[in-house]
């Protein structure tokens, strides 16, 4: 609780606080899943990486000037991230950032349609749904299709920066609509997924401000670092 004049605000969470709990969640999930598969808190506190992650997807495809760029940088690095998959001997499936550039790309479309207002641009945007939903059957990205609407659900009410404001476009509003893709994910994939809805009163304490200092490279760099880390010391334990 942040304390602003005479007013007091319960957004007290930062872009960067955001992120940091989700890697910190991210980090306990693949520790258990690698080296405790029997000690089932560490994957319920991993759940809440993916909403905390796929809202911020969301929110820097709102922000960001120049969204072909934003979409580069997550996909050159899910391939990155995916050579060490496949050095470390993976199951064949894509990583979450493939995933989220495919998210990125929808919410693309997406944007175009709000702010063009053409039925044309409307029927791209469900014909590239359509497409996902196809290729998502022939290749297996992490999280699968409902993982890959996550972050569009949470864009659905957002405005672009600079754009005619509308009265949806509240974060209440933008993080029940990510509660809504969190659920159909919960529903596909079962077990403790549901603990995903967790993530939600965290991403309602937003303040809406990215946060002091910029973080955005150690994100980057965090996600193969952390997995070429637990990899080395899991072929050194075995």
């Amino acid at each position: 609780m942040l304390r602003t004049g005479n007013r007091i605000s319960f957004f007290c969470l930062s872009g960067n606080a955001l992120k940091i709990i989700a890697a910190v969640s991210m980090l306990a999930d693949h520790v258990g899943f690698l080296f405790f598969p029997d000690i089932q808190w560490l994957r319920i506190v991993g759940r809440l990486a993916f909403p905390i992650f796929a809202f911020m997807i969301a929110e820097g495809c709102r922000y960001s000037r120049n969204l072909l760029r934003y979409f580069l940088s997550v996909f050159l690095l899910g391939v990155v991230c995916q050579i060490v998959y496949t050095i470390a001997g993976s199951d064949g499936r894509m990583n979450v950032l493939l995933t989220f550039s495919l998210s990125i790309a929808l919410i693309c479309l997406l944007q175009t349609a709000k702010e063009r207002e053409k039925v044309i641009w409307w029927l791209l945007f469900g014909a590239a749904i359509a497409g996902c939903w196809l290729l998502l059957r022939t290749i297996w990205v992490d999280y699968g299709f409902w993982g890959v609407m996550t972050p569009v659900f949470a864009s659905v009410f957002q405005v672009r920066r600079g754009s005619a404001q509308s009265r949806y476009d509240r974060q209440t509003i933008h993080v029940a609509a990510l509660g809504v893709g969190l659920a159909m994910l919960a529903y596909a994939l079962g077990d403790i997924q549901i603990y995903g809805l967790l993530a939600i009163p965290v991403l309602l304490l937003y303040s809406g401000r990215r946060g002091k200092w910029k973080l955005k490279y150690f994100f980057y760099l965090f996600y193969p670092l952390h997995l070429a880390a637990l990899q080395v010391i899991a072929w050194l334990l075995t």
